[in-house]
C-alpha cells in the first residue's frame, strides 16, 4: 500500500513539475517533494497502526478431542473413514462387548439372589418373632410350677427335687428367650439396613449391576460432536485401554476459533466489538468479515513456573510476547469452510479516526489477492 501511494504521489508530482510544468523545479520545490511524501507517509502508517492495527499471524484454531476409550478390549469394528465428515452420535469404533455381557448376566444372577436372600429375612423375622412370644408363654407356665412346688415344699407335702427341677427348667427357657431375643434383634438390624429402599446387600449389588451395565455401553464409543477423524490407524484386533496418554484416535470438531497475535503496544484502542477483517491464505481473493470477541491480556511470560530455586533474569532483556485477539466470524461469512491451522493476516478497526482506516482495508484486499500467487520453483 505505502508503494502504491508513493506511486501515486510520483505521478502527480511528475504532472506538476514535468508534464504541464506548474511549479519550477529547484533545490527548494525538490526538497520540499521530496521529504513531504516521507513524513507523510511515516505519519500515516504510524498513525493507522494505532487507529487499525494489523497482524500477519492470523490462526484458525479447531477443538480436537483425544478419543480415549472408558473401557479395555479388544476392538471389533472400526465403521468410519479418515477425513471424511462425521455427524455427532456416529459410532466410531467398538470394543468386544463379551466379557462385559457375562459380568452383567453374573450380577444379574447375584441380584436375584440377594432380593431372595432379602426376603427371606422378613419371614426368619417372623420366624423369630414368634418364637420368642411361645418361649414368653413357656417362661409363664415354668415359673407358676415352680412358684407352685415352692408352696408345696414350704408346708412339707411337696418335692424339693420337682421344685429344683422347675427352677432348672425357667432358667433353660428364660435362655431360649435371650437367644431368641438376639436373632430377632439380628434380623431386624440386617433388615433395617436399607439404601433407597433397598437392602444394603441388594443396593451393592444393584450398583454393581448399573456400573457393569455403564461399562458395557462403553463398549461403543460414538462422535462428540460434528467432525472428522485424522490420521486414522485404528483398525479391528487392536488393543485399546483407558489412558490418556494412549488416545484410539484424535476427532476434529467443526467448531473453531480464530485468533489474531498482535504487538503490545498495538492494543491500547482495541475494544470488545470492533470491526475486523480477515484474508486467509487458504482463500485468496476473499476478506472475511469479522469483529473482536475478547483480548487474552495474558501470555507465558507472565508466568513463574512454582520452584524451590530463583528465577533466572539472564544477562538481556527478552523479546516481548505478543497478545492474542479472539475474532468471531460475522453470520454473512461464517459458512465458509476455515481449515484448522489456516494463516493469513487481519486488521481490526477500533472507534478512532475511522476517515483514514480505509488505507487499511484497501491492504487488506490487496494481500488478499496476493494470496493467489504461489511464489515458489
Amino acid at each position: 500500500m505505502e508503494l502504491l501511494l508513493l506511486a501515486i504521489y510520483a505521478s502527480i508530482a511528475w504532472l506538476i513539475f514535468s508534464k504541464f510544468k506548474l511549479l519550477p523545479w529547484n533545490i527548494v520545490t525538490g526538497s520540499i517533494t521530496i521529504v513531504l511524501p516521507i513524513i507523510a507517509l511515516t505519519v500515516l502508517v504510524l498513525t493507522l497502526n494505532v487507529v487499525a492495527p494489523s497482524s500477519e499471524d492470523v490462526r484458525v484454531i479447531r477443538y480436537v478431542v483425544q478419543v480415549v476409550p472408558q473401557v479395555r478390549g479388544r476392538v471389533i469394528d472400526v465403521p468410519i473413514t479418515g477425513n471424511t465428515a462425521i455427524h455427532k452420535g456416529d459410532v466410531l469404533f467398538r470394543i468386544d462387548p463379551t466379557p462385559f455381557q457375562l459380568q452383567v448376566k453374573a450380577l444379574e444372577a447375584q441380584l436375584v439372589n440377594a432380593q431372595g436372600s432379602a426376603r427371606k429375612r422378613t419371614e426368619d423375622l417372623a420366624a423369630a418373632s414368634a418364637k420368642s412370644t411361645a418361649v414368653r408363654s413357656q417362661i409363664d407356665l415354668a415359673m407358676r410350677r415352680v412358684q407352685e412346688n415352692k408352696e408345696l415344699v414350704a408346708h412339707g407335702a411337696g418335692d424339693r427335687f420337682a421344685l429344683e427341677q422347675a427352677q432348672t427348667d425357667l432358667k433353660s427357657l428364660q435362655a431360649d428367650l435371650a437367644g431368641a431375643k438376639a436373632q430377632e434383634a439380628q434380623v431386624r438390624a440386617l433388615l433395617g439396613a436399607t439404601v433407597d429402599n433397598d437392602q444394603a446387600e441388594v443396593a451393592q449389588i444393584r450398583a454393581q449391576l448399573e456400573s457393569a451395565k455403564w461399562d458395557l455401553s462403553q463398549t461403543t464409543v460414538v462422535a462428540p460432536a460434528d467432525g472428522t477423524v485424522i490420521n486414522l490407524q485404528l483398525r479391528p484386533g487392536s488393543i485399546v485401554t483407558p489412558l490418556l496418554q494412549n488416545p484410539a484416535m484424535s476427532f476434529v470438531e467443526n467448531d473453531y476459533q480464530v485468533v489474531a497475535l498482535f504487538d503490545q503496544n498495538e492494543l491500547r484502542m482495541v475494544a470488545p466489538g470492533d470491526e475486523a477483517e480477515i484474508a486467509l491464505r487458504t482463500i485468496p481473493g476473499k476478506v472475511l468479515k469479522a469483529q473482536v470477541v475478547s483480548i487474552v491480556w495474558a501470555q507465558g511470560q507472565g508466568q513463574l513456573t512454582p520452584g524451590g530455586l530463583l528465577p533466572l533474569t539472564g544477562t538481556e532483556p527478552t523479546p516481548p510476547g505478543r497478545f492474542a485477539v479472539r475474532l468471531e466470524i460475522l453470520p454473512e461469512d461464517r459458512d465458509m469452510f476455515l481449515a484448522a491451522g489456516a494463516r493469513g493476516h487481519a486488521a481490526i478497526y477500533t472507534d478512532h479516526l475511522e476517515e483514514i482506516q480505509i488505507l487499511r482495508k484497501v491492504i487488506i484486499r490487496v494481500g488478499s489477492y496476493i494470496n493467489y500467487l504461489v511464489l515458489k520453483i
